[in-house]
């Protein structure tokens, strides 16, 4: 594998895949974040060669990897065995430092996305300075879990939270002032983020209720694209 413009590694081909598994590409996931945070990128380089990593997806949060692996599972997609790495940035102004090092500068992988509305500016400008195309980033209205909420309808989604064993805790929240007369969509959205841990549950419970055809629109065309 050759050397990149920062002394990194450039894309593998197709070829070079031996052995792809969920926890090969967890592995290649925690190169990628101690790389990121100013590790060496030398052990990343030779997963990504090892495994046959041809593009990477970059999502936000975990509660945004939760959802997608999620989702991939039920379409029958291993995304693992396809090369294709999902990985959770921690927020979306370190789409730089990824964008930079997974793409076109660092390992040369092809770069896909998901991003918030109120993001998305962060991902042109990022996607821009590793000069890495925008057209396989796909924009959600306010957030993922609002795409979710909007596609199986709150009624459904209190249903989800009642099963959950989370009823109690969804009527406090209601009687909060600051929620009385806001529309049930936004309570939900706001609910599903006000503890920790809890937007990654829901991102998979909320996943797995999908009938195909009420997929949101942002991870329908993420999917179409890999």
């Amino acid at each position: 594998m050759a050397a990149g413009a920062f002394g990194y590694f450039r894309a593998v081909p197709p070829m070079a895949v031996h052995t792809r598994s969920m926890a090969d590409m967890q592995a290649f996931r925690d190169e990628v974040s101690g790389w990121a945070a100013g590790g060496p990128g030398g052990p990343a380089g030779e997963l990504a060669l090892r495994l046959g990593v041809r593009t990477a997806v970059l999502l936000e949060g975990p509660s945004d990897l939760a959802a997608v692996e999620t989702l991939a599972a039920r379409r029958g997609r291993d995304l693992a065995a396809e090369g294709v790495c999902v990985v959770a940035m921690g927020g979306a102004m370190s789409i730089g430092r990824y964008a930079t090092l997974l793409g076109p500068p660092g390992l040369g992988l092809r770069l896909a996305g998901l991003c918030d509305e109120n993001e998305q500016r962060f991902f042109d400008r990022g996607l821009e300075r590793a000069r890495a195309p925008r057209r396989d980033v796909f924009v959600c209205v306010s957030d993922l879990e609002d795409e979710f909420i909007r596609a199986l309808g709150p009624a459904s989604v209190e249903e989800i939270i009642r099963a959950e064993g989370d009823h109690r805790a969804w009527q406090t929240f209601l009687h909060q002032p600051a929620q009385h007369g806001r529309p049930r969509q936004r309570q939900l959205r706001r609910f599903l983020g006000t503890k920790k841990g809890r937007k990654i549950r829901y991102g998979r419970l909320l996943a797995e209720a999908l009938s195909p055809e009420r997929v949101p629109a942002p991870l329908d065309g993420l999917f179409a694209r890999l």
